[in-house]
């Protein structure tokens, strides 16, 4: 059957500029021109039955008006999403000496909600943001939704240590000599000597001893 002629049609944002053959189900395909000025090869029925409107921008557009109308400032993403910039640039946050304070920062793209909401998606129930690479900041391709035994597995805390023959992480020694895991962790950033921080079983008043001509410990 004869396709109907498009050439020079509107149909919501786009024009139809030419004809450039058929998919592999015989349909017909049209060259078009965005309101925006992007181009895009769109299915003849899916234009003329107004399946397809835009390039794409009119789906962004109403996913911005979507946050606005829907007050997304109450939601669980836009919560993590205030809270993951927060922890990169309030010097007053509690956490900013593990993000901001040690060069973890928040990618331009995502300094707006409406696109970190475009990348991410709605927040799964039981899941947080968490990043793949505890080096690295906040960006598309180093973040993801993880369930809390995802994110304490990837935590800094569990670098491992080589001690006696055993290779254990800091959460795992700690249980082994029974003190609390930021006690060990303290003593392994103020550079205690390993036999030190790992054999002296009880923490200590405060924990005031800090060498800091000691050599680093042997942390893998």
């Amino acid at each position: 059957m004869r396709a109907i002629d498009l050439i020079g049609q509107k149909f919501g944002r786009l024009t139809v500029l030419k004809r450039i053959g058929s998919n592999k189900e015989g349909k017909a395909l049209w060259f078009c021109q965005c309101d925006c000025g992007n181009k895009a090869i769109i299915i003849g029925y899916n234009l003329r039955h107004g399946r397809t409107k835009s390039c794409g921008c009119l789906q962004k557009e109403l996913l911005i008006n979507r946050i606005t109308t829907h007050n997304m400032t109450h939601t669980s993403l836009y919560v993590a999403w205030i809270q993951m910039r927060d922890r990169c640039k309030n010097t007053a946050n509690e956490s900013y000496h593990n993000y901001g304070g040690r060069g973890i920062i928040v990618c331009e793209r995502w300094e707006k909600f409406e696109n970190f909401y475009s990348d991410m998606g709605e927040c799964p129930k039981g899941l947080t943001l968490e990043r793949i690479d505890n080096n690295k900041g906040y960006s598309p391709d180093n973040c993801k939704w993880a369930t809390r035994k995802e994110q304490a597995n990837n935590s800094r805390k569990n670098v491992i240590i080589e001690y006696k023959g055993q290779r254990l992480t800091i959460v795992q020694w700690a249980r082994k000599i029974g003190i609390k895991c930021n006690t060990l962790s303290r003593r392994i950033q103020r550079h205690w000597p390993i036999e030190k921080a790992l054999d002296t079983k009880q923490a200590l008043e405060d924990e005031p001893w800090i060498d800091a001509t000691a050599p680093k410990t042997n942390v893998a």
